[in-house]
């Protein structure tokens, strides 16, 4: 032990190791437990309104959650766990600045969650940007206003071109709302220039498997695609991007082109971080976890969301996980918090256990699709029910008042199209003045 009171190390800040402390923060306070969150980050991203968030559509602020402000009770490091020797209980913590340092525990919760799952593709990395924080939302919401202001000024027909060509890869979830909202607000945005129409703008979905949204079915898959294409949208399906290099796009199917724009939104995988831990772990590099959500074969060690391996007790299949979600992630978390603190009053911890209720996807403003419960729902109506039920997860009701005022001025005032590009480079001009 630590001290008299156990200590419990948060390890990760998003969804699971947000909501465990906020779960844990009452018992904290009073002085039972002692909780300690650590995260690269001092926030916790809402990551299903950063499409929003993009668009305009949300203030980037509000779908971000304060840690400290939040996580009252607990002490929240702003630091990376480098690795984890759960045999002595104990984790090693590299803060911004200074050295690094280790950090003893009683229990430990390993919320490393996910990073975005790249291929070798030549010029990716140089070239591409991801989509899993507000501030790669920020980035591309301001690539894509620029590339307008750009193409605009630009006599040149084939830079021109380049500018107004932007490819998404990657047909899940992230994706296509990332894709949708976009485009529906650089549409509405080309009202203000008087050279550029929306048709002369391409924009392209790349996906390497015959559907997208598969969550949502094969039916509203087939229907999305049908919906984005009548917008003029290029879908290509069973298709891989093969190389990027210096914006010059080269696809499976041998098509090539220009583009100033690419995004990378094909998958998650588990945090690597985890390799560098006693803990064990799946094919795919996730923790091995019991369906009461602790790590399989040790004691005083949890796990949950997209770096765990959670059985699925819902399903009828032997070997099912549950999903890598937010649906999954938010309800284990509040399960752990729950089995933590039955653990630490001497009770034996409970079993996850939640049935799939569904998806939602927005697909542009009052466009989208669903299907919960078994029961699938398109347009508006679709729309409406992602707002609706991502509001009510967004956390605390700081953040949901501020979105649902987001949402309502939205309504007396046209969306706001200004491009910010100089956030990326904010010295620029102070450079060059100090170079005259």
């Amino acid at each position: 032990m630590t001290a008299q009171v156990p200590h419990i190390l948060v390890v990760g800040g998003g969804y699971v190791g947000m909501y465990t402390a906020y779960g844990l923060r009452r018992a904290a306070r009073k002085g039972k437990i002692r909780v300690t969150v650590v995260d690269p980050r001092s926030v916790m991203t809402y990551q299903p309104f950063l499409p929003e968030a993009a668009a305009g559509s949300v203030e980037p602020r509000h779908v971000v959650v304060p840690l400290r402000k939040t996580l009252k009770g607990c002490r929240v490091v702003t630091g990376r766990v480098t690795g984890i020797d759960h045999a002595n209980k104990v984790a090693k913590v590299m803060p911004e600045e200074g050295p690094e340092y280790e950090l003893a525990y009683d229990q430990v919760v390993v919320a490393l969650g996910s990073i975005a799952r790249t291929l070798p593709i030549p010029g990716l990395a140089e070239e591409a940007t991801g989509f899993k924080n507000v501030e790669e939302a920020i980035a591309l919401r301001n690539k894509v206003l620029d590339r307008l202001d750009v193409a605009s000024s630009q006599p040149d027909p084939a830079l021109r071109k380049s500018a107004l060509t932007f490819v998404f890869v990657g047909g899940g979830y992230a994706g296509v709302e990332a894709f949708a909202e976009l485009e529906d607000m650089a549409r509405y945005a080309t009202r203000y220039y008087d050279n550029i129409n929306p048709d002369d703008m391409r924009w392209v979905l790349v996906e390497a498997t015959g559907r997208i949204l598969p969550e949502v079915g094969e039916e509203l898959g087939k229907y999305t695609v049908d919906q984005l294409r009548k917008r003029n949208m290029d879908i290509k399906l069973e298709t891989r991007l093969e190389s990027c290099e210096k914006g010059r796009v080269i696809l499976s199917d041998g098509e090539e082109f220009d583009a100033d724009t690419i995004v990378w939104t094909a998958g998650v995988k588990a945090n690597p971080a985890l390799a560098a831990t006693d803990f064990p772990l799946d094919e795919r590099g996730r923790v091995k976890c019991l369906p009461n959500l602790r790590i399989e074969g040790v004691t005083d060690a949890w796990s949950a969301g997209d770096n765990a391996a959670v059985p699925d007790l819902t399903s009828e299949e032997p070997g099912v996980y549950c999903a890598p979600n937010a649906q999954h992630a938010v309800r284990q978390a509040r399960r752990l918090a729950e089995n933590i603190l039955r653990v630490v009053d001497g009770k034996a911890p409970e079993d996850y256990k939640h049935k799939y209720v569904g998806s939602v996807a927005s697909l542009g403003l009052h466009k989208g699709v669903a299907q919960l419960y078994g029961v699938k729902v398109k347009g508006w109506p679709a729309w409406f029910l992602h707002r609706t039920y991502h509001v009510s997860r967004v956390p605390t009701f700081n953040r949901k008042a501020r979105v649902i005022l987001d949402w309502t001025l939205a309504l007396f005032f046209r969306r706001e199209v200004t491009s910010l590009g100089s956030l990326q480079m904010p010295n620029e001009e102070f450079r060059r003045a100090t170079r005259s």
